[in-house]
């Protein structure tokens, strides 16, 4: 059953009946939505045996996701005018299953290459429906649902570098880049039975899913639209950066081999599950989320100087503060949601947080790793990280303001002369 399309206040129902499917679904495409990003860094050793790359692959490799994900997150909400959210993350599932399949059968660096692009654009798309269809489908249990959903997202985050280094020792390291294949394919299932039973969940609904041209282009002179790009720009930059080059950083300035870095990339990324569980619930709670967005800056500023200051003591410690800046990534989700009163302006804010925000978080993979060779060190790559933190603490400021991304799109609609 999909629920209304109201802007009103609704009392919780039940989380399961009459949705379950829905609730299934939404869970496995975030588990799908993260774990291909971080399979790769911890065996690029290995890949480099058969799959012959250097620095410039492994940058190049570390910014396919936001790009992928910017470029495809910007026209995802123009594929809903054509059909509906169920369909077409059916089909970014497909596509997120022949991607991984695509990689672990590379034989070149640019069949690697094409297999990621294939697989994160699957993902792009995926991101940007995941709030709407919760918006769609649990309107009731938006803070709920956010938590639940960013909290998968974190796990398959945490799980793919704890599992990529042992795997490729005992059967090789395309069956540990390949293996995700199989989680897509369980994620299409509740979709599949979605559609089959729903025959009117195969066409769109222009009501509830299409957003109009006007307010497409009017998002993007919201301010409340350009800060929240800004603060998902942080969160990204910083994370895809770390993801790519973390393993290669601790090894240089804290000494640690290949299996710690790992663990400690690992942690990096776990540490964001309990963010992501209390966040959604605080922000739909608090009044003022600004402090949230000062915080994230907070846990970034100091875990970056602690990498600079002391890497080699209490690693673990300054991994975790810098794990702890990402909070900003479910705040924003929830956000989404939060500050939109229709579907049509979640998935327009959707579209343009995440496709802009990831345009900009693109460059933390690629600006890492050519500051890092012009330098030979990790310290101005580090203070170029820990600055990107202070830029966000403006966009606090703005996101802070009371009112909806419709208010701030229709105070700032021309107005008709009469």
């Amino acid at each position: 059953m999909i629920l209304p399309n109201t802007a009103q206040p609704q009392r919780p129902g039940p989380l399961w009946a009459g949705r379950t499917l829905a609730l299934l679904g939404i869970l496995l495409v975030a588990a799908n939505l993260r774990a291909a990003v971080t399979a790769l860094s911890p065996i690029f050793d290995e890949i480099t045996h058969d799959v012959p790359f250097g620095a410039a692959g492994i940058g190049l490799l570390g910014a396919l996701p936001p790009i992928c994900f910017a470029v495809f997150g910007l026209v995802a909400p123009l594929f809903t005018r054509k059909t509906s959210l169920e369909v077409i993350i059916t089909a970014a599932l497909a596509a997120i299953v022949v991607g991984d399949v695509t990689r672990g059968l590379s034989v070149s660096f640019w069949m690697l290459v094409a297999g990621s692009v294939l697989t994160f654009a699957g993902m792009a798309v995926g991101n940007v429906l995941l709030p709407p269809l919760v918006k769609r489908y649990f309107p009731d249990r938006i803070g709920l649902m956010t938590s639940l959903y960013a909290t998968v997202l974190a796990v398959s985050t945490l799980v793919p570098p704890l599992l990529a280094v042992p795997v490729a020792d005992s059967v090789g390291w395309r069956y540990s880049v390949g293996m995700w294949a199989l989680l897509g394919v369980l994620a299409v299932l509740p979709w599949l039975a979605i559609l089959l039973r729903r025959p009117d969940a195969r066409h769109v609904d222009a009501d509830v899913e299409e957003p109009g041209k006007a307010e497409m282009g009017r998002v993007w002179h919201a301010p409340l639209a350009w800060a929240m790009a800004v603060t998902f720009a942080t969160s990204s930059l910083n994370a895809y950066a770390l993801f790519a080059w973390l393993p290669e950083l601790l090894r240089d300035t804290a000494g640690t081999d290949a299996a710690q870095s790992g663990a400690l990339l690992s942690l990096y990324a776990g540490i964001g599950i309990p963010a992501s569980l209390l966040i959604p619930a605080l922000a739909s709670r608090l009044r003022n989320v600004a402090w949230l967005i000062y915080l994230g800056a907070a846990f970034f500023i100091v875990g970056y100087l602690g990498l600079i200051l002391l890497p080699s003591t209490a690693t673990w410690l300054w991994v975790v503060f810098a794990g702890l800046g990402p909070l900003l990534f479910p705040l924003c989700l929830v956000l989404i949601n939060l500050r939109t009163r229709t579907h049509e302006g979640a998935v327009a804010l959707s579209g343009f947080v995440q496709g802009l925000g990831y345009v900009l978080g693109a460059l933390g993979p690629l600006l890492v790793g050519v500051l890092h060779d012009l330098t030979g060190g990790w310290l101005w790559p580090l203070l170029f990280l820990l600055l990107t933190a202070v830029a966000v603490v403006f966009a606090g400021a703005v996101i802070a303001r009371p009112g909806m991304l419709e208010d701030h799109v229709a105070a700032r609609a021309p107005r008709v002369s009469r």
